[in-house]
């Protein structure tokens, strides 16, 4: 049915100069990139457009940098020295809107993709990450795609028909997997014991990225009914829904499927996902709009972030100038729960960094992006309880965020919030 190219030939359709988007997580082209990589002599200024590569990144080397220009949306650990040292480069932007801006901003010459075998009808999909893959398919003018065995075949808004690429290799290999349940710590389990709390019975949830999202998921054996609307999809979510707790019934948009734009984890996860009809994957411009999110009941947004300052200001994305991340859905989400009838956005955070370092305080660091704005804020949840910001002013924010701070860190942050206020 396809014809298939070898790795070389498929990899000859880059020219010097184009703009090539490159799949993300469980799907990151690695067979393609390492060949960019050897063709790398005779190649120019190729924009390489990405969100989250996992894996090793060859051409993301320093000796790669002529032929090569690194340009994230959201910058993942491959990526993060070559970025912070002038060498790549983040945009930031919202993760729903980055469709709007391949159309409008940054046209895709090419679209480098891994995608499940073809059905009998040609169709292959997209597998775990439709995100924004959907759009740079669509709107790409050379499409080149790894058809993999070991891609599951996942239900959507994925589906591409083969005649639509360029080229295609065929190439089997695991994909790249992340385990993020075996990093728990008994604090971030605190933190999701404290977050659980919150949840209601019929919630409907989205959780970002991370070990405390992971967390929560262990502390809801005892809720019933509950939904999932997300940006991505773990592990922890298959047990919940075997178990008949997430059931997707009282969601309000999709019913009686679970709904999200990307999946990464481990092996046990892609196995589930595949050729399930009851897990859905759906563009961005979809899953992360506020105007859909809203339309779910009771919509608790669970997130996480580097710092929060004593009014509410919330730096996801980097540690002071030093970029970490990006913008993702965090916004997308905890502005559509806000919205959302009996919906909760939380933020979620451990009291002090691995190096003891204070998260709750008094100003973000120097050149410390804002990705959440004090307006946006609702829930903080620590290991040391919960905050209720929402229509809070600064005093009473900083009084409720000192009081989940961690213990040694009060006194400092009570002074340093009197010398702002005058008093708490």
């Amino acid at each position: 049915m396809i014809n298939y190219s070898t790795i070389e030939e498929a990899v000859s359709e880059i020219r010097s100069g184009e703009r090539v988007f490159l799949h993300g997580s469980a799907c990151t082209p690695t067979v393609i990139i390492d060949e960019m990589a050897r063709q790398a002599p005779r190649l120019k200024d190729v924009e390489v457009v990405s969100i989250t590569l996992q894996g090793d990144i060859e051409i993301a080397k320093p000796q790669y940098e002529d032929s090569f220009i690194m340009n994230s949306f959201f910058v993942s650990s491959p990526l993060r020295e070559g970025v912070n040292q002038g060498k790549g480069n983040f945009i930031p932007a919202f993760l729903s809107e980055i469709p709007l801006i391949f159309q409008n901003v940054m046209p895709l010459d090419v679209a480098v993709v891994t995608v499940s075998p073809p059905d009998k009808h040609g169709y292959c999909t997209l597998g775990t990450s439709v995100d924004v893959t959907r759009s740079a398919v669509d709107l790409a003018k050379k499409i080149i795609a790894v058809v993999n065995p070991k891609m599951p075949k996942t239900h959507g808004q994925g589906l591409i028909h083969y005649t639509k690429f360029t080229k295609a290799v065929l190439h089997e290999s695991e994909l790249l997997t992340i385990d993020y349940r075996s990093k728990i710590t008994d604090i971030e389990m605190k933190i999701g014991q404290n977050i659980a709390g919150l949840i209601d019975d019929r919630a409907t949830l989205q959780m970002g990225i991370g070990t405390i999202p992971d967390a929560t998921l262990l502390y809801l054996n005892n809720h019933k009914d509950l939904g999932i609307h997300t940006e991505m999809l773990s592990n922890g979510v298959i047990d919940l829904i075997k178990n008949d707790i997430v059931n997707n019934k009282y969601k309000g948009l999709h019913n009686n499927r679970t709904v999200t734009s990307f999946c990464f984890g481990e092996r046990e996860l892609y196995d589930y996902v595949d050729d399930n009809p009851a897990v859905v994957f759906m563009d961005v411009r979809h899953t992360n709009d506020p105007i859909q999110i809203m339309k779910n009941k009771k919509l608790h947004a669970i997130n996480s972030a580097i710092e929060i300052d004593i009014t509410g200001q919330v730096c996801a994305d980097s540690i002071g100038t030093y970029q970490y991340s990006g913008i993702g859905g965090q916004v997308d989400f905890m502005r559509g729960a806000a919205l959302s009838e009996g919906g909760k956005p939380i933020m979620a955070i451990t009291s002090r960094t691995k190096k003891g370092l204070p998260r709750i305080v008094p100003t973000l660091k120097e050149g410390a992006g804002v990705v959440t704005t004090r307006g946006h804020i609702h829930y903080v949840v620590t290991e040391y309880g919960v905050a209720y910001l929402y229509g809070k002013n600064f005093r009473q924010r900083a009084k409720a965020l000192i009081d989940i701070a961690h213990p040694d860190d009060r006194e400092y942050l009570t002074e340093q919030a009197f010398k702002r206020y005058r008093t708490l």
